[in-house]
């Protein structure tokens, strides 16, 4: 991807079919999906590609057996579905994970096992492996820093892992291959309307030059997950919430506090969530929570309270427990989760994908999660077309390999001259946060790299010394936010 020649592009005058608003997984993937449809696609994105919750997920491709727990075979089905899928299409970023759920108790092993069983049937052809009881000899040796005091065995079911800020980024690289025309921090700033006030495109703005450009569309999706209402509002300021957005906290650690190649699922937390400990990228990952919140912002920081519950619960399974002064990298993320009446809290509420248009012609796509995020775009773009006149074209996103690169970058300098020249990167964040995951992985190892790879993108995009200096203090800001909870 080649951002001034996207930019050019942009300013064509002739309208394009779909404009989408918003670069996460499901913008992304109504891209691709419009695209491969042969429709003239467009998307815009305020900040980077990923920027929210979209690079702050649980790095799973899964089902929920949560949701499987409170009766939503629907949704458990889908996911399983497109689990599938997405493994067939990107086995480059797609990989089986064992995970490994703890027997204390003495009715753990048949409950959980019945219940994994039924997790596997509904998989049908798309399973990622059988589950099965293990006693606890084998439960140690899948799990060697498991706490032992009390435990009976586990039960073993397989689901998918994956980075989700490369998976993102190779979903942007496959949708333009098929044609579209995508640019990062490009806000949408301004919604035209048309004959009868419906929604005619929007107006842009390069956060960098400072231009801005009238881009028509014969309809505009809105996919900026919890900042749909804001879009929404932009030409309807009493537009009801769509939105109940709730927050999720994750802990990243040394990866011997875990240990081996399998994960634990602890199946029942205080939150009413399930929680996780994996392995990923040689670190150990454990969350998450579920806390409703109020406000929404693109850079959410974990609270006080989500820190010790995390912390707690691991305490609690993990024969070393961790501390504060272990964290190497806290950070959040918020769900775009879609109203459903009232009460319950947010843990309760659907993880199902809502299409809503708004009686001005809007396309608003929010809910579900990323495991779903090719059948989200797939309906929108169906719902999308049919407003906007367009020739009724198939989806074909079931069988589309999904962009693969002959051969991985090598040593800092190589990723960071492939960021800039193939991937839009454009700031030190980007880099670090999402086209490598060193924020996420560990904060003060990514502030030490800030100034080399400050240094290295000036040479790439032709920056001065000014440039640098400015990127390197932003970004030590930044990540001094995800290393504010270590002791």
């Amino acid at each position: 991807m080649n951002r001034a020649e996207s930019i050019d592009r942009l300013r064509r005058k002739d309208p394009w079919d779909l404009l989408i608003i918003g670069g996460g997984a499901t913008g992304a993937g109504c891209a691709v999906d419009a695209a491969s449809r042969g429709y003239r696609t467009a998307l815009i994105e305020a900040h980077d590609f990923g920027k929210g919750t979209s690079s702050r997920s649980t790095k799973l491709i899964h089902g929920g057996v949560r949701y499987l727990e409170q009766g939503d075979i629907p949704l458990v089905m889908e996911a399983l579905k497109e689990r599938g899928i997405l493994r067939e299409n990107a086995p480059h970023l797609v990989t089986d994970l064992a995970f490994v759920v703890p027997n204390y108790e003495w009715w753990e092993a048949p409950f959980y096992g019945i219940g994994l069983r039924l997790y596997d049937l509904l998989a049908g052809k798309y399973g990622f492996g059988k589950s099965r009881n293990l006693n606890k000899e084998e439960t140690l040796e899948r799990l060697p820093a498991l706490k032992q005091d009390g435990l009976r065995g586990g039960v073993i079911y397989y689901d998918g892992q994956f980075d989700d800020a490369r998976l993102l980024i190779h979903l942007a690289l496959t949708a333009e291959q098929q044609g579209a025309t995508l640019v990062n921090y490009c806000p949408a700033i301004a919604l035209i309307t048309g004959a009868g006030g419906m929604i005619a495109g929007a107006v842009a703005r390069d956060s960098e030059s400072g231009e801005e450009y009238e881009i028509r569309a014969g309809a505009v999706i809105n996919a900026t997950g919890c900042f749909s209402d804001a879009v929404r509002r932009m030409t309807d300021a009493g537009a009801a919430s769509m939105i109940a957005p709730s927050q999720g906290a994750h802990l990243v650690f040394d990866g011997s506090f875990l240990r081996g190649d399998s994960a634990i699922l602890v199946p029942h937390t205080t939150d009413g969530r399930v929680m996780f400990a994996i392995p990923w990228h040689g670190h150990a990952l454990v969350g998450t929570t579920d806390t409703a919140i109020e406000d929404v912002s693109a850079e959410p920081a974990p609270m006080e309270q989500e820190i010790e519950f995390i912390l707690e619960t691991a305490g609690r399974y993990l024969s070393r427990a961790p501390r504060r002064e272990d964290v190497l990298s806290a950070w959040a993320g918020i769900r775009p989760l879609v109203k459903a009446g009232s009460g319950g809290g947010t843990a309760s509420l659907s993880r199902s994908h809502s299409v809503h248009i708004d009686t001005n012609g809007l396309v608003t796509i929010a809910g579900g999660k990323w495991t779903t995020y090719r059948h989200m775009a797939e309906d929108c773009v169906g719902q999308a077309a049919v407003l906007a006149g367009l020739e009724e074209r198939e989806c074909v996103t079931r069988q589309l390999r999904i962009h693969r690169y002959e051969s991985p970058a090598d040593g800092i300098q190589a990723e960071v001259a492939r960021a800039v020249r193939m991937e839009m990167a454009r700031t030190v964040e980007d880099v670090l946060a999402r086209r490598t995951r060193m924020l996420f992985l560990n904060a003060r190892a990514a502030m030490e790299m800030a100034p080399r790879v400050a240094e290295l993108m000036a040479s790439e995009l032709g920056r001065g010394a000014g440039w640098r200096s400015a990127q390197v203090d932003e970004f030590r800001a930044l990540a001094a936010r995800y290393s504010a909870f270590a002791g």
